[in-house]
């Protein structure tokens, strides 16, 4: 077994899953907008710093998907955020995709940019101390979208950045997000994350992947946010597992789910319901941000300098997804956590 396969499946170890904290500095200043507290650096570092260092964490959480700046910074303790995560044996990420941008001819849709100048980013961060990477590509779903050329062009640069990242000796996630945004029915969002899919690891294998050695981040099969339809548990499950067993290649050593706008809770009972009616080979565990930090940034924002608290309301959380992860998830469990 070669280093990045090595690394995969220890990415989506049993019982742990990846914490996403690569917020850009817009999106974490919207997040602390919402708590009213100033986005500084030290401020956006001390609340990250509070999670990474929490006493639960290395239990619960393989690795953790970083942004540029938060990766170049030092800790309180002297250290780098690298190394502060690889001495708890918590991998560390990086986030590399340069954002959404309007799709050339098909404007009202978005191709993720930034392969320009990928390869020497990726020499940059692997020196960093970084082993596995990110690209999130999106997919709006509405009586005309996705449009082809979307599910081509975004799986196009998906394929090209994981051939990158894997030729620098890096893990890639790859994150085709197929948006819960809309009126769509939960058999839409199942038809065309399968369109999403099968081009995905078409362009894999076009660009000579190594697919045991990627980790996919996808969503869950769900109606749209906007269709007045409730999600049900056991639906949802059965959906997403039927779309990833028919869909994605048994190489994948696992799928690590996005959360996609669904609440703390949600997106736990949803996660251990796959896992509960798990008949493959796939781990299939969580790469949150929301669905872990929302909770703790409420916390924290009530008293930055008390570590204690958040890192309890963290570390609960976490424990909470890391059952879901080997379906052992129970309601009860929530009410004892809290």
């Amino acid at each position: 077994m070669n280093s990045i396969e090595s690394i995969a499946l220890a990415m989506v170890e049993k019982g742990k899953g990846i914490l996403a904290a690569d917020e850009s500095n817009s999106t974490m200043t919207k997040r602390l907008d919402s708590v009213k507290i100033p986005s500084t650096e030290a401020n956006r570092l001390n609340f990250r710093e509070a999670l990474f260092t929490s006493k639960k964490i290395k239990d619960f959480i393989s690795g953790i998907i970083l942004f540029d700046e938060t990766i170049k910074q030092t800790s309180s303790s002297g250290k780098t955020i690298s190394k502060m995560l690889s001495d708890q044996g918590i991998i560390p990420g990086i986030k590399v995709d340069k954002g959404v941008k309007p799709l050339a001819l098909s404007n009202d849709e978005k191709i993720t940019e930034g392969l320009d100048g990928l390869k020497e980013r990726l020499i940059e961060y692997y020196k960093l101390g970084a082993r596995f990477t990110k690209w999130r590509a999106v997919y709006d779903i509405s009586n005309i979208y996705p449009s082809k050329i979307s599910i081509v062009a975004n799986a196009h640069a998906l394929a090209r950045y994981a051939a990158i990242v894997q030729e620098t000796n890096m893990v890639p996630i790859v994150e085709p997000e197929v948006l819960m945004d809309g009126n769509h029915d939960i058999k839409k969002c199942y038809d065309v994350t399968t369109a999403v899919l099968n081009e995905c690891f078409n362009q894999l294998t076009i660009h000579k992947v190594n697919l045991r050695g990627i980790v996919l981040k996808p969503n869950m099969i769900l109606n749209g946010s906007e269709s007045g339809k409730k999600n049900i548990s056991n639906e949802v499950a059965e959906k997403t597992l039927d779309c990833i067993k028919r869909n994605v290649p048994k190489e994948v050593p696992g799928i690590a789910f996005l959360s996609g706008g669904q609440s703390e809770l949600e997106a736990t009972e949803n996660l251990n319901s796959i896992n509960k009616i798990n008949d493959t080979k796939f781990a299939f565990t969580f790469s949150y941000g929301r669905a872990l930090q929302q909770s703790a940034l409420k916390t924290w924002a009530k008293n930055i300098n008390d570590k204690t608290t958040v890192q309890a309301v963290f570390d609960a959380r976490s424990e909470m997804n890391s059952l879901a992860s080997i379906g052992k998830w129970k309601l009860d469990l929530e009410k004892k956590a809290a």
